[in-house]
C-alpha cells in the first residue's frame, strides 16, 4: 500500500510539471515604475548559465543576474474559482543570481495545478549584503506583496490568503518579509496595503543562522508572535546547514506561532521540485496537505 501511495504521489508531481496548459502568464508588472529606491550600478540583466553548471534531475537551470528592474509575473490557474489563494515566489541564488526556472516558473506550474495563483518575483540581484544591512531585498518583497493585494480583485485573488514561498536566499527573503512586513523605507506612504503574508513556505533557506555559530538566529531574523504560520523543510545533509530550519522552528514554537517542520536525511541543496528518487523532492504533497490544514486550500473531503 505504501508503495502504491508513493507511486501515485510521484505520478501526480510529474503530471503537474508536465502540464503547461494549467499555467498561463497573464501580466508582468515592474515593482518600481518610477525607479527602485536604491540606485543600481551593475551591468545589463543576463542569463549567466554556463554549460559546466550542475544539472538538477538531469536538466539545466537558469541563472538570472544583474536584475536592476525587478518585476512580478502573475500566473493564474485556468479554473473558474472567483477568488484564489495566491503565493509570492522568491527564487534562490545567494542574492547573486535567481534560479528563475527551477525555483520560479516550474513552481508556478505546480501552484496553478492546486488552484493557487502564482506571483513570481524577480527581485534585484546581485547584492553583497542583504537585510538588515541592505534593505533593498525586503523593499522588493514588500512592494510585490502590496502590488498583489492592490490588484486582488482584478487578478481574482483572496487578499486574506496571500502567502510567500522562498528557496535558499529566497527563503531568507520570505522569512524577512514575514517578520518585517512593517519596515518603513524613506518616503513610503503610510496608507500602502499591508505587506504581511498570511502564511510562509520556507524551503532549504540560508542565512537564518550565522555559521559557524549555528545555535541562534542571525541578526535581523526577529520572529514575533505576529509571524504568520510557517512551513519549513530542509535536508540534514544540506551544506547550507539544516540548523537554519531547526533553530527558526524552535523560535517560532517559543512564540506559539503555528509551524510545521520537515527534516529529511538526504537531499542536499537546490533541488527545487523536480522529482527524484529522494523522498524530499516530493515536498509539494506535504505543502498541499499543510495548506489544507491551515484552511488556505479546501480539503478533499469538503
Amino acid at each position: 500500500m505504501r508503495k502504491l501511495l508513493f507511486t501515485a504521489a510521484l505520478l501526480l508531481a510529474l503530471s503537474s510539471l508536465a502540464a503547461p496548459l494549467l499555467v498561463a502568464q497573464q501580466v508582468t508588472l515592474p515593482l518600481w515604475p518610477h525607479g527602485a529606491p536604491e540606485p543600481y550600478t551593475g551591468g545589463p540583466e543576463q542569463d549567466a548559465t554556463k554549460p559546466s553548471d550542475r544539472l538538477v534531475a538531469g536538466q539545466p537551470l537558469q541563472h538570472l543576474t544583474n536584475v536592476s528592474q525587478p518585476t512580478l509575473a502573475v500566473y493564474q490557474p485556468t479554473d473558474a474559482l472567483p477568488a484564489h489563494p495566491a503565493v509570492l515566489v522568491f527564487p534562490g541564488g545567494g542574492y547573486k543570481i535567481l534560479a528563475y526556472d527551477l525555483e520560479g516558473t516550474e513552481v508556478c506550474t505546480w501552484l496553478n495545478s492546486i488552484h493557487v495563483t502564482c506571483v513570481l518575483v524577480k527581485y534585484r540581484v546581485p547584492f553583497n549584503d542583504h537585510f538588515p544591512e541592505n534593505p533593498a531585498d525586503l523593499e522588493d518583497a514588500q512592494q510585490a506583496m502590496r502590488i498583489t493585494r492592490a490588484h486582488a480583485a482584478q487578478w481574482h485573488i483572496d487578499p486574506n490568503r496571500v502567502g510567500v514561498l522562498g528557496f535558499s536566499a529566497g527563503g531568507h527573503l520570505a522569512v524577512t518579509l514575514s517578520n518585517h512586513a512593517d519596515f518603513q523605507r524613506p518616503g513610503a506612504s503610510a496608507t500602502e496595503p499591508d505587506a504581511r503574508p498570511n502564511f510562509a513556505i520556507i524551503i532549504y533557506p540560508g542565512y537564518l543562522t550565522d555559521a559557524p555559530a549555528l545555535d541562534h538566529l542571525a541578526h535581523g531574523i526577529d520572529p514575533t508572535a505576529n509571524t504568520p504560520p510557517t512551513f519549513l523543510l530542509q535536508a540534514e545533509d544540506d551544506p547550507v546547514h539544516v540548523e537554519n530550519v531547526i533553530v527558526y522552528f524552535q523560535a517560532l514554537k517559543a512564540l506559539k506561532v503555528p509551524a510545521e517542520l520537515h527534516v529529511f536525511a538526504q537531499g542536499g541543496h537546490g533541488y527545487g521540485l523536480r522529482p527524484t528518487a529522494l523522498p524530499i523532492t516530493h515536498w509539494p504533497t506535504l505543502v498541499t496537505t499543510w495548506l489544507q490544514t491551515i484552511h488556505i486550500l479546501d480539503s478533499p473531503s469538503r
